[in-house]
């Protein structure tokens, strides 16, 4: 394995910024992770941005970059327009959008998006969903993806059907930190436990049917009349807000899940799956959307490869 670094593969979403040095094989040599998300970078300069985190790993001045994420969206670095469903994830990485008026060749791969009667559009998770694919070397079946905005995708012969989006990670700030709610998680929002009692049974409070606006408000009563936890607080507002968004995805389909998640969102979902009675094979969201960027990288610049 060369120690010399072939590419720059960053992720770059709305708060953070994530970024990898790699070989020719794919092997991390050196990361990056900072809060330099979206509005952060704009308000810097993404140019200066990613050269200071760059040169902060000792990156040469001609390491090609590949980007995916928010810097690709219409407030980023530059628009990097959707693909639209079905699509062949391999094949939108042609359409990298290379950055002009730099020294340094940078591309940022395009979202996905779905027009008619359900409206949606993704942007960074392409990249995961194709580094998943290719990790359990899937051309069928249903990807599950949690995060602030988490994605389900249908998947049929390799391409990307269908999806949908739940903003389950989003709420979950809001409701802890700026609703009533907050007075009963106060600082336990980021202690949600799936082995929370709590967590369990709202869980299957949601897959039983129930509607979970009618149920947010008796975590507050909860704490008031039983004493109810920050912690117990905390899981059971989890557990409703992923019980819900899995009562909704498995209404749509009980196929066989690849879940793509790493850390406390893993063992959630993986939890919350098992309660719903769905398989799932687990997938690191890390390493997926590495090995996404890692082959379109290799794609653009295949003589680096």
């Amino acid at each position: 394995m060369s120690n010399a670094a072939c590419y720059a593969l960053s992720d770059w979403g709305t708060s953070r910024f994530r970024l990898w040095l790699v070989d020719g094989n794919g092997h991390v040599l050196a990361e990056k992770r900072s809060d330099d998300g979206l509005d952060t970078s704009r308000a810097r300069g993404f140019t200066e941005t990613l050269e200071g985190h760059l040169s902060a790993l000792g990156a040469p001045a001609d390491l090609p970059v590949i980007i995916c994420g928010m810097a690709g969206s219409r407030q980023g670095w530059v628009e990097a327009n959707y693909v639209p469903v079905p699509a062949d994830l391999k094949a939108i990485l042609s359409g990298a959008v290379k950055i002009e008026g730099i020294t340094r060749d940078v591309r940022i791969i395009p979202g996905l998006s779905q027009s008619g009667s359900s409206p949606n559009v993704m942007r960074g998770e392409e990249t995961q969903l194709l580094g998943a694919i290719l990790d359990r070397d899937l051309s069928n079946g249903i990807i599950a993806m949690p995060g602030t905005h988490s994605k389900w995708v249908a998947l049929e012969e390799g391409k990307a059907r269908s999806f949908s989006t739940y903003l389950t990670g989003e709420l979950y700030a809001l409701l802890a930190s700026q609703s009533i709610l907050r007075h009963s998680i106060g600082d336990a929002a980021t202690h949600a436990s799936p082995d929370h009692p709590q967590f369990k049974a709202a869980v299957e409070l949601m897959l039983s049917g129930e509607r979970m606006l009618g149920e947010l408000f008796g975590i507050r009563a909860a704490m008031l009349l039983d004493n109810l936890s920050p912690e117990g607080a905390a899981s059971r507002l989890s557990g409703l807000l992923i019980g819900a968004e899995i009562a909704g995805a498995k209404a749509k389909s009980e196929s066989r899940v690849t879940l793509v998640a790493s850390g406390a969102m893993a063992a959630l979902y993986g939890k919350a799956l098992h309660i719903a009675g769905l398989d799932f094979d687990l997938v690191d969201a890390d390493e997926a959307v590495r090995k996404g960027l890692f082959v379109a990288a290799s794609s653009i610049w295949p003589a680096k490869g």
